[in-house]
């Protein structure tokens, strides 16, 4: 967690311009960059640069691959600054090449006019979930009614809830909205999948190319937690080659802190692709 954060927490722009490092290759050795990893730095990138104002929504746009080792450019083009809301767009390129670009809003928090909010989810809490594994020290991850969410063999509704507890959970608001948006892309795929029989996340990269392609969040407003986020997807539609998923994220006591939707790509695996390693597939 403590690495994973020190990544998010970019430099301020130098004129307007940001080198962001990319990290290390987990344990799978897997050399293709999160996108929500960019998403986050992007975040605080232009949280940085709007210091009077609190991120509202961004929406990432995935169009190349980032690879673990060089670092990653990120141009930032302040596209409106006003009182209270200011627009960025912010180009991530590594090794002269357009990746990844995200356009953030960001805005002063007013008073209600008016006030409501989708309910948490009825299902298991934390201690009714299946353990997860996705190792990473400070983050635990739990699934309610999912044993093994990349089987091709666990088939079950389109849908898949996920209890995520942090330790740190950051105090700063750009790192904390950076964290939530982090993980926005990790089950949405999985989700997808698990209405179909025979068809699993194990074989991502393998026989089957996957990615996110889009990523869209919205902070409803200024936010701290402690305890357990359940994150909620729903995939509503599948074809073409792209699906989409549509997600919530609530506090254990029941406060919608976030929503999030992502479009993705699963396709079957060209013939050319298998020349390239598996680590470095989509």
């Amino acid at each position: 967690m403590d690495e994973l954060l020190a990544l998010f927490d970019v430099p301020d722009a130098d004129g307007d311009t940001i080198v962001a490092p990319t990290g290390r290759a987990g344990e799978d050795e897997r050399q293709v960059v999160e996108g929500t990893q960019v998403l986050a730095q992007a975040i605080v990138a232009v949280a940085k640069r709007f210091g009077d104002k609190s991120i509202r929504a961004a929406h990432a746009v995935f169009s190349r691959a980032v690879m673990v080792g060089a670092p990653v450019e990120l141009h930032l083009d302040v596209f409106h600054e006003g009182r209270s809301m200011a627009t960025a767009v912010v180009t991530a390129s590594q090794n002269g090449k357009r990746a990844i670009t995200v356009t953030v809003l960001a805005d002063v928090p007013s008073a209600d006019v008016i006030r409501h909010q989708q309910a948490k989810p009825d299902v298991a809490g934390p201690d009714g979930a299946n353990v997860c594994t996705m190792p990473m020290v400070g983050r635990q991850v739990r699934l309610v009614d999912v044993i093994d969410v990349n089987s091709p063999d666990e088939v079950g509704p389109p849908e898949l809830y996920a209890w995520l507890h942090y330790e740190p959970v950051p105090q700063r608001e750009d790192l904390a909205k950076a964290l939530i948006a982090y993980f926005t892309g990790h089950l949405g795929i999985s989700t997808t999948m698990r209405a179909h029989e025979g068809i699993g996340t194990a074989q991502a990269h393998y026989t089957v190319s996957t990615a996110p392609m889009t990523i869209n969040i919205t902070f409803h407003e200024p936010f701290g937690w402690d305890g357990w986020l359940l994150y909620t997807h729903e995939s509503t539609q599948v074809g073409a080659g792209m699906s989409y998923i549509r997600g919530t994220v609530h506090t254990e006591a029941g406060d919608l802190i976030a929503s999030f939707s992502q479009d993705a790509m699963i396709r079957p695996l060209r013939t050319t692709d298998t020349s390239i390693k598996a680590e470095s597939r989509l």
